[in-house]
């Protein structure tokens, strides 16, 4: 869990990263902004809010050695040694311009960012901020004028829409710190500038990460592969996916040989599942494991994913919450599919 209780900020640079390929420059700034007390808490609800309901954190990667990713070396500096924080802030914006090439990447002002006094799973700590603004809205400025008023428009930065930022906290430095990401711009090819060109992380092998890859896993399996290769029908599938909720709201720490005893039960389904469960992970260069505590977040997350509704042509919805049995499939001497439900009370 991640905490703001009392942070602060001590250092914030500014330059201007433009997209490299639409002959847009960089300027990098000359100095730090000064701030004051009010502007400092504006930029802290600017900068932190979109981080306080993320559950998914992440660590800086490198396809062979950790030390070669930029951004992670650029932040060793300055957590080492704060008088490299403008120096290596600059660096930091230079890299990104060298990543911004996409032509539907937008150009925007780059901010570093030292903020003292964070919280992470009890742990007080500082963290360094990056974050790009690309899109400006219009605000109306209404002033007196006179025995009147009068009305300018100008272009600026909504602060409550942050497009694209990311927190670099000072804990486990050897494993690639604890970063949490925000992208809430680009969602086509373009994105992933930020996320694995730039950055360059993937999710931490949290309890978090388990919990929502098993469960992601097993959706996938559920409605996939045992459809394919079991023949079962959309109820007894629903059923199975309200049962892997269940099971894990249930416990705080699961054995998945546990879970598949319980939930899955069949000896074919569970070979089935093992296999299915030892290819995700290696096409995802994950490893899940055997038991691990359940993230409740993850959970709750996962579980608005997992409503099951079997879609009957255009006119009806049907929505399983329980017993697979009180629903019977079947089709008529015409050719007509259908569901028989069975039920006591009407509510």
């Amino acid at each position: 869990m991640i905490q703001f209780y009392n942070t602060r900020i001590t250092n914030v640079v500014v330059h201007f990263v433009g997209n490299k390929n639409n002959d847009e420059k960089v300027r990098c700034s000359r100095s730090m902004i000064e701030i004051d007390d009010s502007i400092e808490h504006v930029l802290i609800n600017y900068f932190i809010r979109p981080f306080l309901n993320l559950n998914e954190l992440y660590s800086f990667v490198h396809g062979i050695d950790l030390q070669f990713n930029e951004v992670y070396s650029s932040i060793i500096s300055i957590f080492d040694n704060s008088e490299t924080f403008f120096k290596q802030s600059t660096n930091l914006s230079k890299h990104l311009y060298e990543l911004s090439t996409h032509p539907k990447i937008k150009g925007g002002e780059f901010y570093v960012v030292y903020f003292k006094d964070c919280i992470v799973d009890g742990i007080t700590t500082d963290a360094v901020g990056l974050f790009k603004s690309e899109n400006k809205d219009t605000f109306l400025k209404v002033y007196p004028k006179e025995d009147s008023f009068a009305i300018e428009s100008e272009k600026g930065v909504n602060i409550n829409k942050l497009d694209k930022g990311c927190l670099i906290f000072n804990i486990e430095k050897e494993s690639g710190y604890v970063v949490s990401v925000v992208d809430n711009t680009n969602k086509g090819a373009e994105a992933k500038y930020w996320l694995e060109d730039f950055l360059n992380v993937k999710p931490r092998n949290d309890e978090y990460a388990k919990t929502q890859s098993t469960l992601t896993l097993y959706k996938s399996f559920i409605t996939k592969k045992v459809s394919e290769d079991f023949g079962m029908n959309k109820a007894e599938q629903a059923a199975l996916l309200n049962k892997s909720l269940v099971f894990f709201k249930e416990n705080t720490e699961i054995s998945l040989s546990d879970f598949a005893k319980e939930v899955i039960k069949q000896p074919e389904l569970i070979e089935s599942f093992n296999q299915y469960k030892n290819q995700y992970e290696k096409e995802h260069e994950i490893e899940i494991g055997n038991s691990f505590r359940v993230s409740e977040s993850a959970v709750k997350k996962q579980a608005r994913k997992f409503r099951s509704v079997i879609k009957l042509d255009k006119n009806f919805h049907i929505y399983v919450h329980g017993d697979e049995h009180l629903i019977e499939q079947g089709e008529d001497k015409d050719g007509w599919k259908y569901y028989k439900i069975f039920y006591r009370e009407e509510s």
